[in-house]
């Protein structure tokens, strides 16, 4: 009497497996339903990154252009010792160089400044610009040679 007693849970389940094998087997062996292309098309990207290279021909870059571009990652926050854009009292003992010995200066390299500012491909006239754009910000008063169209 034990035995058929230990027997009768198995008797009930072995319907309920045969039921899902049946059911996990019936769909093996089938083509896929979904279009190779529609999936392609419907995993694609959100967004897409394109990177260009541009060309600027040099000589017709603004001081503000190349401040913003270079010289500000420095200037800006005061790094390294660099005197910050608008701290008159930083620039006090500069300005009285001049635009030229600033620029003098700005190419050669100044303390740990790499000469035109990292801009290797900056000329002569564009550090100029930069400079006056920089020295302007606390009142220097000087002109920006003109960008050569």
């Amino acid at each position: 009497m034990s035995n058929q007693r230990n027997q009768r849970p198995v008797r009930l389940a072995m319907p309920v497996v045969a039921m899902v094998a049946a059911a996990l087997l019936a769909g093996c062996g089938k083509q896929s339903a979904v279009d190779p292309e529609l999936t392609a098309t419907l995993i694609q990207p959100v967004a897409r990154v394109e990177i260009q290279a541009v060309t600027i021909a040099p000589g017709s870059r603004t001081g503000e252009q190349i401040y913003t571009s270079i010289c500000a990652a420095c200037h800006d926050s005061g790094a390294v010792g660099a005197p910050k854009s608008g701290d008159a009292g930083a620039w006090s003992a500069r300005l009285p160089l001049g635009l030229d010995g600033l620029t003098a200066s700005a190419i050669a390299g100044k303390n740990a400044m790499p000469p035109r500012g990292g801009g290797s491909d900056l000329t002569d006239t564009e550090v100029k610009r930069a400079v006056a754009f920089l020295a302007n910000t606390v009142g220097a008063g000087y002109t920006e040679p003109p960008v050569e169209e």
